[in-house]
């Protein structure tokens, strides 16, 4: 068995198809199919059921997977540490953040660090919860920063922040003057633009509505705040958005919300029994004081300044 067939099986079942497992290992797919056929006949069980535009996990896949993960996992931290012995402030993170954070809190925080730790480099990968946990567990990222609670065994978070939702609507809406809102104050017949699913700020949004016995009227989904930005500016219809996405936009007006629940907790994640590198390290201790720091001068909002600026025309 070879520590490249695991990384090619553990690669297939990441990606769903022995095509995309092939792109993400820069190998030819047949050299990888070839790989996964001796690791099958070495032990002596079928690991995948090839379908025609997938491959699918057998029931012995499935229970060989956490073992592949684990011993891929334990073969890079060995590595890791026989690097850590040599004491220098140089290495490599991936990072994941959810696209609601990325955008952001990222630019400032990645900056300042590459500045001072030249040495090290980091790699940043942005998509929803769910993906990232996966890869989170797969060894593919070292840490995560997306909403909190995360469910799920072995996982250490860390509080970065807490920050309110604002309400989004047209310079030209009957509620653009008012500085503070609660949702029961919105008109009942409001068209909402939302996140697609999957990303958790719509199911915060969601949850907020709930609890104030609103359903919301989802007439427009967008996988950007940027586009529902632009569709609210044209008049479209209202939405809502975290503190840190407050920044000028034209023909927007940004109004916090009042409500209870209408707030998200942002936190970074790693696993509870992972090594952590110098790297690692150096960076987590990195994020966490240039987060704090700049919500207690109450500038993380980056270069679009203050809340008060943003509400401008743009």
């Amino acid at each position: 068995m070879e520590i490249h067939q695991l990384r090619y099986f553990c690669s297939v079942a990441r990606n769903g198809t022995f095509t995309r497992a092939a792109e993400a290992e820069r190998v030819a797919q047949p050299s990888l199919s070839q790989q996964i056929l001796k690791l099958e006949a070495e032990l002596g069980a079928k690991l995948f059921d090839r379908l025609s535009r997938s491959a699918r996990l057998t029931e012995f896949g499935r229970a060989f997977l956490p073992n592949a993960e684990r011993i891929l996992r334990e073969i890079s931290e060995a590595k890791t540490e026989i690097l850590e012995m040599s004491g220098k402030d140089k290495g490599e993170i991936s990072i994941g953040a959810i696209p609601t954070v990325a955008p952001y809190l990222l630019p400032t925080v990645l900056s300042t660090f590459s500045r001072q730790h030249a040495g090290i480099a980091v790699n940043v990968i942005e998509d929803t919860t769910p993906v990232l946990l996966q890869q989170l567990h797969a060894g593919s990222v070292d840490l995560i920063v997306t909403a909190l609670p995360l469910e799920g065994v072995d996982l250490l978070s860390i509080k970065l922040l807490e920050e309110p939702f604002f309400l989004v609507v047209p310079q030209s809406h009957s509620l653009s003057r008012r500085k503070i809102i609660k949702l029961e104050d919105i008109p009942r017949k409001s068209r909402f633009l939302l996140l697609k699913e999957g990303h958790c700020f719509r199911d915060s949004t969601i949850a907020a509505c709930k609890k104030s016995r609103i359903v919301p009227n989802v007439v427009f989904e967008s996988g950007q705040f940027a586009t529902i930005l632009a569709m609210v500016a044209s008049g479209m219809g209202i939405s809502a958005v975290p503190k840190m996405a407050v920044q000028p936009a034209r023909g927007c007006r940004f109004i916090r919300l009042a409500n209870n629940g209408a707030t998200r907790v942002l936190g970074a994640t790693m696993l509870g029994r992972h090594f952590q590198t110098r790297a690692q390290r150096v960076f987590l201790q990195h994020l966490l004081y240039t987060v704090r720091e700049a919500v207690k001068n109450g500038s993380y909002l980056g270069p679009f300044g203050s809340l008060e600026d943003s509400r401008a025309d743009g």
